[in-house]
């Protein structure tokens, strides 16, 4: 196990079995799921910094941007709620729709839940794209949000339950590479789009059908885990499965703790009244803080918002969308250090690692910001100082991408028992999209009102959740995840609300 204060090891059962072709492919192909994510957060803030978007369904913002020009308060040049409601009432319908998918989830298999997720999400961005009014563009975006709680719900449960667990967590951070991939792709649309003479933020919104293909297609030919197939009552087909991800015939061991799962959570008539007991007070406890804190690390104010925040530090409309082009690339690059690290190193270490690197540049960007704009939001960036400020965002940006970002979705995934695990994926990714709503609808207002003090906001933030890991997340790497319960047993603080019968068993 990690260092640090949260007891417990990391050893768990040895399965037989060795690492398939099969599986890996099979979990690439349902971390694409992570495209529809991450294109929407990459697009949004691109197409809220182009003047003919602006002009036709945001007039006021875009008059008192080109009067703030000539001098003025930069703090508040694009404080609209209706231009913050455009970003974030997709996360708003993403949060009711993952509790429809966890149903589905459950009932029907976890890759019918993400070919329902792309196929709405495909009609979402098609009603973008033909916008013609206001009312139009938020009822495509409630449409994506609802496609996006589809897929946030089931495909970090998928590639949790498919990956052998000494390659559970790589392959989970899968999903999150995807989202970043397909932010950096929204970024270079963008950067393209904003070029055209008409309809660039047309073009832009539309190409989200194409992340929707991705998925809906991969989901008509991706196999079902055998988790949920014993689940429904399908054991032959299920046990195939498993020997066919594992690579062996020698399945029984691992067959066996499935079984023992899915009859416990048989006996769960109620999952959402049952993850409130004591015994679950662990899962819950994670299932609620771990995607809380991730959206208050200020990441989305960055990832939203970044030709917006570049624009306000004075950057031109070109260079703000290229310097976000750039923040998507170490965004890229960054989560390819947790896919090679996550298993090696555990999960607390880039936790932690993370959050200090976060902490210091978000105090850093606020004292320089204070210092060019003071408390009345007048001043003008130097080349060097923007560049300099542009250059600790990346860093930021980069050790989000190695902890919160990939472990804010595998950690709480890889903890539920499977009479649980359903609902609580429904919960993570409901505190996750409410948070997401509510930092997108007031980013705009609080950066008008709190000025430089918002990224020390953040950073106080960062600093209480890093001590949250410290002491009370036990680590989880290599453990199969049907015994994953056994962490808890171990740990200093959570052990008192494990049952006597889970202690020994």
């Amino acid at each position: 196990m990690a260092g640090g204060f949260a007891g417990g090891g990391s050893g768990g059962a040895e399965y037989e079995g060795k690492v398939t072709t099969f599986v890996i492919m099979t979990c690439l192909v349902a971390a694409t799921g992570g495209l529809l994510f991450g294109y929407d957060i990459g697009i949004s803030g691109g197409v809220t910094s182009m003047d003919e978007f602006l002009l036709k369904f945001f007039p006021n913002v875009y008059h008192k941007e080109k009067a703030l020009k000539a001098g003025g308060n930069q703090y508040c040049k694009f404080d609209d709620h209706m231009l913050q409601l455009f970003t974030s009432s997709l996360y708003l319908a993403a949060l009711v729709a993952s509790f429809a998918a966890s149903l589905t989830t459950k009932t029907f298999g976890r890759k019918v839940s993400m070919l329902t997720g792309g196929l709405i999400f495909l009609v979402g961005a098609v009603l973008n794209g033909a916008a013609m009014n206001l009312a139009m563009l938020i009822i495509g975006r409630l449409l994506l949000g609802v496609g996006i709680g589809y897929a946030n719900q089931s495909v970090p449960v998928y590639l949790s339950e498919m990956a052998p667990p000494k390659l559970r967590g790589a392959l989970n951070v899968c999903f999150q590479m995807a989202v970043t991939i397909g932010i950096l792709i929204a970024n270079l649309v963008n950067y393209g789009t904003s070029h055209m003479k008409k309809n660039g933020w047309r073009v832009s919104l539309v190409l989200a059908v194409v992340p929707a293909i991705i998925m809906t297609v991969g989901a008509i030919f991706l196999p079902d885990t055998p988790n949920s197939l014993i689940d429904r009552g399908q054991k032959e087909k299920a046990k195939t499965m498993l020997q066919k991800i594992r690579g062996s015939n020698n399945v029984d061991n691992e067959f066996e703790d499935l079984i023992i799962a899915s009859d416990m959570s048989k006996q769960v008539e109620n999952p959402w009244r049952n993850i409130l007991q004591p015994r679950y007070r662990p899962q819950f406890t994670i299932a609620v803080l771990i995607p809380f804190f991730q959206q208050l690390t200020g990441i989305n104010v960055i990832m939203f918002y970044a030709p917006v925040l570049f624009k306000t530090l004075g950057f031109g409309d070109g260079a703000a969308l290229m310097t976000a082009v750039i923040t998507g690339l170490v965004n890229v690059f960054a989560t390819l250090i947790s896919i090679f690290t996550v298993d090696r190193f555990g999960r607390r270490a880039l936790f932690i690692i993370g959050g200090l690197i976060m902490i210091v540049c978000q105090v850093a960007v606020g004292a320089i910001i204070a210092s060019v704009f003071g408390m009345n939001g007048q001043g003008t960036f130097s080349k060097g100082l923007g560049n300099g400020t542009v250059g600790l965002i990346c860093i930021y940006v980069a050790a989000f991408a190695w902890s919160w970002g990939p472990l804010g979705w595998l950690v709480p995934s890889e903890v539920f028992p499977m009479e649980i695990r359903s609902a609580g994926q429904s919960i993570t990714v409901s505190v996750n999209m409410f948070f997401t709503f509510v930092i997108g609808q007031l980013f705009l207002t609080m950066l008008c009102d709190m000025k430089f003090g918002l990224f020390f906001f953040f950073a106080g933030f960062v600093m209480i959740m890093t001590q949250f890991i410290m002491f009370f997340l036990p680590e989880t790497k290599g453990i199969p995840i049907e015994e994953v319960n056994r962490i808890w047993k171990n740990h200093w603080f959570w052990k008192k609300y494990m049952p006597v019968d889970d202690i020994h068993a």
